[in-house]
């Protein structure tokens, strides 16, 4: 794993500098702390950081170049099937140099072109230059999992691993509005916004051919197709669907450094860590975090797991002190970002890479499986729509004898009840942005009043073009167009990343969800229930109470915390003049804090979301 950078000048005016593309590496040299290089070529300048995971020697140096120097890349990722290719291109006449599949790559494109991207298994972003025909041709792998934000102007094209390398060449800093819009409705910014003006992140499932005449063109190369499903009995899926993870993960497990698997104790980094285990001949090293103040922990669940495989587990327990570290981690991860699980993800990335160098999680199994409480409450969503006008004039009186209920019992049931009135809506897109706890319009006009009216739900084209889909498939689609890459995956390598370590998901191998994307959704959520198929193979894997357990986050205890030990930081952040100057109403967080505190309501996510946009907003523009 490894940070990219690089430019390209449409002007003589502006053609890179080594010093340049030397402080572009610098800015991101967390993401490499192993080598560093640069390249030149006239008006293409490309920059590098190395963490070394396949081919450790000085032969896997990047920029690497090929065919007399035709041909060179900077590039981020793994290629899972690398060796493969390999043994294909050998046979075709190719001589290699190194053992890395950075080379493997960088042949495949040059026999291949674009089409090469069809071949790769693997995560990866990367850029290459072609000196003959003057193009830059960069890349995005499928589902997001590595990063790559650029900037264009009329006289040059800059891009990297993270926005800091972009920023290092003297790119204009400018708070894009309209973007903290759509991240205070979300809680991360949807691509391709990041935030900053100008600065935009290229799609997954993309490539881009820039040239120096100034001209860049873009390029959807890869999507799910869910229409398609293929009649087969349960049996058939269970064992095509255990064959291609269990292959997943053994090529994730494909390493010449030290790998590990972050354990939750749910049912999916379960399975993971069973399946390396089964595939190892040496004790897996696993890796868990706790919460301070949890009541229902998961720690205990996985200490189950790692005894029942045997494996070298270690634990780490967050509590709210570990705060302090907030303002650090806003900073690093460059654009707005409000899921409160980064801090444990950042906690957990630094104590793995104290034993490991690569991790494999269980992200992605949600994504797949159908697993998210929401799906479920989308399944009732149906049947409210059928009786609407009912469902409209109940709402009012039923959120508040609900809310009054909660407020002086403080039995979730109460809550639940309330959320669910709370969310419903005749349109689809509208229940399901309610659902995640941030705000609306309404509350918006109230808390910034310079905020654009009317601006429509970031994610309600997704909804309208996947309205054909049935509704199980229509939420997987867009959780993995809009959810997955700008929030779930941008936590785990920004996280990851800042401590040079590599982590892995076998649940998002492309060809593991293009065979269950083509699962009938009977096989994805049944009742009550979720990842049906996924509970029937974790059954012979893991220990029958985790099988039975509920879904639970791995968020911290917001809603506990910022009513407790965290009541007077959440009033220092939040009431700093700063922060306010930008335009954000006093009045209304005042409001909110207190219906938190007196449990009127629950804005734990909303406060979050301006803890972590305050600490962005001084970060980057103070």
């Amino acid at each position: 794993m490894c940070g990219i950078a690089g430019k390209l000048a449409f002007n003589p005016t502006y053609w890179p500098e080594e010093t340049q593309l030397k402080s572009m590496g610098d800015a991101i040299a967390h993401r490499g702390p192993d080598d560093s290089g640069v390249f030149i070529d006239g008006p293409c300048g490309l920059a590098h950081r190395r963490l070394s995971i396949i081919d450790l020697s000085p032969r896997g140096h990047q920029p690497m170049s090929i065919m007399d120097g035709r041909y060179t890349i900077s590039f981020n990722g793994e290629i899972y099937n690398y060796q493969e290719l390999r043994d294909e291109l050998v046979t075709q006449g190719v001589t290699f140099v190194s053992d890395s599949d950075t080379e493997v790559l960088l042949h495949l494109f040059a026999r291949h072109g674009t089409s090469c991207l069809q071949r790769l298994r693997g995560m990866f972003a990367f850029g290459i230059w072609d000196k003959e025909k003057q193009e830059l041709f960069l890349a995005r792998d499928r589902l997001g999992q590595k990063p790559l934000k650029y900037y264009i102007d009329d006289k040059q094209f800059v891009f990297a691993s993270e926005l800091k390398a972009i920023l290092s060449t003297g790119v204009k800093k400018q708070i894009d509005w309209d973007a903290i819009q759509d991240y205070l409705k979300l809680g991360y910014v949807p691509g391709p916004m990041t935030g900053f003006k100008g600065i935009a992140k290229l799609p997954p499932a993309h490539y881009a051919i820039v040239s120096t005449n100034g001209t860049m063109v873009t390029e959807r190369y890869w999507e799910l197709d869910y229409k398609t499903k293929p009649s087969q009995s349960t049996a058939q899926w269970r064992e095509q669907v255990t064959d291609t993870l269990t292959e997943a993960v053994r090529l994730r497990m494909i390493s010449d450094v030290p790998v590990g698997a972050h354990l939750s104790g749910g049912i999916d980094s379960g399975i993971i860590t069973a399946l390396m285990a089964q595939n190892s001949s040496e004790p897996v090293r696993t890796f868990s975090i706790g919460f301070e103040g949890d009541t229902d922990s998961e720690l205990p669940r996985a200490r189950q797991i790692a005894d029942r495989y045997g494996t070298q587990h270690h634990e780490f327990v967050v509590n709210p002190s570990n705060t302090d570290i907030l303002a650090d981690v806003a900073a690093h991860y460059e654009e707005p970002f409000a899921d409160s699980s980064a801090l444990p993800t950042w906690l957990l990335s630094e104590l793995t890479r104290e034993h490991v160098t690569v991790a494999l999680n269980g992200d992605g199994g949600d994504e797949n499986f159908s697993g998210y409480n929401r799906y479920h409450l989308m399944g009732m969503y149906e049947t409210l729509k059928k009786i609407d006008p009912l469902v409209q004039g109940l709402h009012k009186p039923g959120v508040s004898v609900s809310q009054s209920l909660y407020k002086f019992s403080n039995k979730k049931i109460f809550r639940k009840v309330q959320k669910l009135l709370k969310w419903y809506s005749a349109q689809t897109h509208e229940t399901y942005q309610r659902q995640f706890g941030f705000f609306n319009e309404v509350s918006i006009a109230k808390l910034l009043p310079r905020a654009t009216k009317n601006s429509p739900f970031p994610l309600k084209n997704l909804f309208a073009q996947t309205n054909s889909l049935q509704r199980v498939d229509q939420l997987l689609a867009v959780d993995i167009a809009s959810y997955l890459p700008d929030d779930l995956l941008v936590k785990v390598d920004m996280a990851s990343m800042a401590h040079a370590l590599e982590v892995r998901s076998p649940f998002l191998d492309h060809v593991l969800m293009e065979l269950t994307a083509s699962m009938p959704v009977e096989l994805k959520r049944q009742g009550k229930r979720g990842k049906i198929l996924l509970k029937e193979i974790a059954t012979g894997l893991l220990p029958k109470e985790i099988v039975k357990q509920k879904k639970r986050g791995f968020g911290i205890p917001r809603e506990t915390w910022l009513r407790g030990s965290l009541q007077t930081y959440v009033e220092e952040q939040l009431f700093d003049e700063e922060f306010l100057r930008h335009g954000f109403n006093r009045g209304h967080i005042e409001q909110l804090i207190q219906e938190h505190t007196q449990r009127r309501s629950d804005h734990s996510l909303r406060l979050w979301s301006l803890i972590m946009l305050k600490h962005w907003l001084k970060a980057w523009f103070t």
